[in-house]
């Protein structure tokens, strides 16, 4: 039988199991596994992840509350905000009918509730979320917090 784990060919399969078990263990216990989880579930229910990856995008990411659904209103409707610092670096955007559908299956804060971190940081700037707004090579990035 040809050895599927070169280098571990001294460890029985009993320790290969544990120490995959025990690295399964570890990666769940992350601190940034709810994190990663829900920007999954948001993700199937049609949010889009928009990475903060510019020195705007990232003092964006930080007006908003983490790991909490909040929204925007914009002329075409409000839009579902969920700040993701930890897992991605992120911002995940939804519609009204991303939001819907995430909400049949996660509990979701009430409106009110949402509304007033709208009330607390008017800076919102969307501009710095449009594809023009992407940095070029040339660009500076954002400096990476302690949270991520």
């Amino acid at each position: 039988m040809a050895n599927v784990l070169p280098g571990f060919s001294h460890l029985r399969p009993e320790r290969i199991a544990l120490y995959v078990s025990a690295v399964a263990i570890l990666a769940a216990c992350s601190p940034a596994a709810p994190y990663l989880r829900a920007g999954d579930e948001l993700a199937h229910s049609g949010f889009t992840a928009h990475p903060a990856d510019t020195t705007a995008r990232y003092e964006m990411l930080n007006i908003l509350p983490a790991g909490m659904l909040t929204y925007r209103p914009t002329t075409t409707g409000p839009v579902y905000l969920y700040a993701d610092r930890i897992g991605c670096g992120c911002v995940y955007m939804g519609s009204m009918s991303a939001f819907n559908d995430y909400a049949r299956t996660h509990p979701v804060p009430p409106h009110g509730d949402m509304t007033a971190e709208i009330n607390e940081h008017p800076g919102w700037d969307w501009s710095v979320w449009s594809e023009s707004a992407d940095p070029g090579p040339n660009q500076p990035k954002h400096v990476i917090g302690a949270e991520w």
